[in-house]
């Protein structure tokens, strides 16, 4: 999606950082332009995954869905690169929503997160602030 269809999108924005064992999940509008953590998907099947983001994306009704792309430090896809671009298609064909990628090289920079705290949603929210920030 170029710059150019994001300044079309209007509305909710729900935001995933994406991981095997739970996927965060923010929301913010784009009016406000304000990430904030919405919740952590933590299932233990991909199908009951996609039934609670299911249930998400009917609650909220998002114009666009924002999706973390990790990578090397260097630009370099890995094996997570992969796997978060094939969510986010899988995203696109159940749901229909648009999808954007944001590189989340970063993002993990500025949270802090102790021993067994799940800080996924607030992931998912840096990830959403850099959308907006970067649109």
């Amino acid at each position: 999606m170029t710059s150019l269809d994001m300044a079309n999108i209007s509305g909710t924005i729900l935001a995933f950082d994406f991981g095997l064992k739970r996927i965060g999940v923010a929301v913010g509008n784009t009016l406000i332009r304000q990430a904030q953590p919405l919740s952590i998907i933590n299932a233990p099947s991909n199908e009951g995954k996609f039934e609670i983001i299911a249930r998400l994306i009917q609650e909220w009704q998002p114009a666009l869905c924002v999706v973390g792309l990790p990578m090397h430090q260097d630009g370099v896809a890995h094996e997570m690169t992969v796997r978060c671009q094939r969510f986010a298609n899988q995203l696109h064909g159940r749901y229909g929503v648009k999808i954007a990628l944001v590189d989340e090289r970063y993002s993990s920079a500025v949270l802090h997160a102790r021993q067994g705290e799940r800080i996924d949603d607030q992931a998912a929210a840096v990830i959403l602030q850099q959308y907006f920030d970067q649109t």
